[in-house]
């Protein structure tokens, strides 16, 4: 197929990089964000992200006059839906006693909705938005069949979901494999033509289904072995051992390799998808199920670490907070489990200073620190949440200098304990018993 112009709805981490890259490879796009802030912020040349490199190609793609931005679509040969996929609030499914999250499609169900009024014969509709298994065929394409035309006959529709690494968005867009999923061969057939354009990687072409679960597939299988490593370093707590040491040790066996364990799991993809399998089969999803319960509530277990720490009197204390991204050196705090030690850590009467050095405003509710020095002034104690290099590279002799706090707690393994020890800081470590 030729593309001309491809409609790229939803203008986020994923979007914007998306629509950006295809700009910069010669072809036509409007982005579409229902954001006017968004919108202008892009209409002035700016963005709205941290993202390395991100800023360059926007720029390069405004300059080549092949990208524009707009709250409304239009007409294209391509629409590509890219808008976010959170959880409901306070609405939750129920099995066997047991609640779950239920994934909030009404972002995907309105940019499909606007889509309606300039599908023409021929058109290419590709869902990117992380979804429920089978929401291509069940939510998406119904909506479409509102213009009169079906897909598959009259009009291609594909499932292609993202598969890249906050902080390394674009080169992972064009270098990484990408799974593209038709709800007939020749729709997967011109979802390949499309990302062929600037993707390097392996394209390989599936049915929509089978692409929707491929990319939950991906993502429950790194959560189900991020719990057990979370559970490791409960268990390395309680009998004295250093799971740091222990992960090494049996991670040198050839068929063993255990990920790292932490405050817990966030951002839009780890922490969400594994529940779009429990919500659509909740009788098949048990070990699922108990992973995610277990990392959700990984920031209770880093808690408790830090009372133990205080000496188990946490109200009114003083505690300085590095880091709420939910991995190091992105600005993306979606679901980050530091921002849950954080609530947490307020209502046990604890005064939380948050310092997150790529996004300075935080979340409502918190008590952010301008700087660095701005959050260890007056601390009582020091929580290391995200492996954010600025943080991995302070000396301990010059957070010495700017804090009375001489309590620390390393919920990354991120500190060198002897180093800080020497400096005169008593140092938690998750996971550390020894």
């Amino acid at each position: 197929m030729n593309f001309k112009k491809i409609c790229v709805l939803g203008l986020g981490y994923i979007g914007l990089p998306t629509a950006s890259t295809f700009a910069t490879h010669g072809v036509k796009v409007l982005g579409v964000d229902v954001n006017k802030s968004i919108v202008e912020t892009l209409q002035r040349g700016e963005i709205h992200i941290h993202e390395p490199g991100l800023r360059d190609t926007v720029s390069a793609a405004l300059a080549s006059g092949n990208f524009s931005v707009s709250t409304q679509p239009q007409e294209a040969d391509a629409f590509l839906i890219a808008v976010p996929t959170p959880f409901h609030e306070n609405k939750f499914g129920e099995y066997n006693g047991q609640k779950y999250k239920l994934a909030d499609m009404r972002a995907v169900t309105s940019a499909t909705e606007a889509i309606v009024p300039f599908l023409r014969k021929d058109n290419l509709v590709v869902l990117e938005s992380t979804s429920p298994p089978r929401t291509t065929l069940e939510l998406v394409a119904p909506i479409l069949a509102r213009s009169g035309l079906q897909a598959g006959r009259d009009f291609h529709l594909a499932y292609s979901p993202e598969r890249v690494l906050p902080g390394q968005i674009l080169r992972e867009l064009i270098e990484n494999a990408r799974v593209i999923g038709g709800v007939t061969p020749e729709s997967a057939q011109a979802g390949a033509d499309l990302y062929s354009i600037f993707v390097k990687g392996q394209i390989v072409q599936t049915d929509a289904t089978t692409a929707e679960m491929v990319k939950l597939m991906e993502n429950t299988y790194r959560d189900v072995n991020i719990a057990i490593a979370n559970e490791f370093a409960r268990l390395a707590d309680k009998f004295g051992v250093d799971v740091w040491e222990a992960i090494q040790i049996a991670s040198l066996h050839p068929r063993v390799k255990i990920l790292s364990p932490g405050p817990g799991v966030g951002g839009h993809c780890i922490s969400v998808d594994p529940w779009f399998f429990v919500e659509t089969a909740p009788e098949l999803t048990p070990l699922i199920y108990n992973s995610r319960k277990v990392n959700d509530a990984q920031p209770h277990f880093v808690v408790d670490l830090v009372k133990r720490a205080l000496g188990d009197v946490i109200k009114g204390k003083r505690i300085a907070a590095l880091g709420l991204a939910y991995k190091p050196d992105v600005d993306d705090l979606r679901e980050s489990p530091a921002n849950e030690v954080v609530h947490l850590l307020q209502k046990e009467g604890a005064r939380v200073k948050a310092f997150e050095p790529f996004k300075l405003e935080g979340l409502p509710g918190m008590d952010m620190a301008k700087s660095l020095d701005d959050a260890l002034n007056d601390a009582d104690a020091i929580v290391l949440l995200v492996r954010h290099t600025e943080f991995i590279n302070l000396k301990p002799i010059d957070v010495a200098a700017k804090t009375k706090a001489r309590v620390i707690v390393d919920t990354v393994n991120g500190w060198n304990a002897a180093n800080w020890q020497s400096a005169g800081f008593a140092v938690t470590r998750l996971g550390a018993g020894k």
